[in-house]
């Protein structure tokens, strides 16, 4: 995909309960509060992501699934949701049996990669329809879907939590960014790792972080998402967290850290080819 096109960031952790949906969610919406506009592809069974974005079950009527099983256009399966130049391919519990369906199917891991890129080729003179980021909200597995992903995006945004042994989890994820790397999707990158959960009154939290910096050095986005209870509560309001509490930590962390990956998109867009 070209350097000034559409971006397809795969939100992805193998581990649950790190912030994967809570990021695609609010990542997405101060996204699109700065403009951009931005499609969330929620490809996790528990379909938190559409939830989180006020879709009912009832509204799901093509998801994800019918993607990449049924290989109908992505533009089938897209969604309004309450923030203005955010929509949602939603996802729901049919996403469990994908590692079944797909088990016989010719370029099973290539489906949602075909999905996306005829739709950026359909619309790319479009600027209503053309999206300036597709945020791909992964399971906590890794699984087809996680590998359809990885061959699906540009790049990784990876939300790592700040507790024991967090260096090792990821280091699971890493091995098959690699093995993607050597086959699937040669051009996927690590656009960056976000430290989530972080409470600045342990300890423990100081030292995950900095052991993780200094690990990974500039992979790791200086901003932090804090525990916060609005960010927790927002999702069962059916709402992101900026439009349930504007001006609550969590919400202030994922506006830093749009503007974070908007200067590493900028930054890797000046490149030379």
């Amino acid at each position: 995909m070209s350097k000034t096109g559409t971006r397809v960031l795969a939100i992805a952790n193998q581990k649950g309960g790190v912030g994967k949906t809570t990021t695609s969610i609010n990542l997405g919406t101060a996204l699109a509060a700065v403009g951009r506009r931005v499609l969330v592809v929620d490809f996790d069974a528990q379909g938190n992501a559409s939830t989180g974005l006020g879709i009912s079950r009832a509204d799901r009527k093509l998801t994800s699934y019918d993607v990449v099983v049924d290989e109908i256009p992505l533009e089938d399966a897209i969604l309004p949701t309450l923030v203005p130049r955010l929509e949602i391919v939603p996802g729901d519990e049919n996403l469990s049996g994908v590692e079944t369906e797909l088990a016989d199917k010719a370029r099973r891991s290539y489906r949602l990669r075909d999905a996306i890129r005829n739709h950026i080729k359909t619309y790319e003179n479009d600027a209503e329809q053309r999206y300036d980021f597709v945020l791909i909200d992964c399971p906590p597995s890794l699984s087809s879907l996680t590998i359809n992903a990885m061959t699906a995006a540009d790049a990784l945004l990876v939300p790592l939590q700040c507790e024991f042994l967090a260096l090792e989890g990821l280091s699971q994820l890493l091995r098959t960014v690699e093995v993607v790397r050597s086959g699937l999707n040669p051009a996927l990158d690590i656009q960056g790792i976000v430290l989530t959960m972080y409470d600045r009154r342990n300890n423990l939290s100081d030292q995950v972080a900095d052991e993780v910096r200094d690990v990974l050095g500039s992979k790791v986005y200086k901003t932090v998402i804090p525990r916060n209870v609005r960010l927790s509560e927002a999702p069962s309001f059916g709402k992101p967290a900026l439009l349930y509490d504007y001006r609550c930590p969590g919400s202030e962390a994922y506006i830093r850290l749009a503007s974070e990956v908007l200067q590493r998109e900028r930054a890797r867009a000046m490149e030379p080819a």
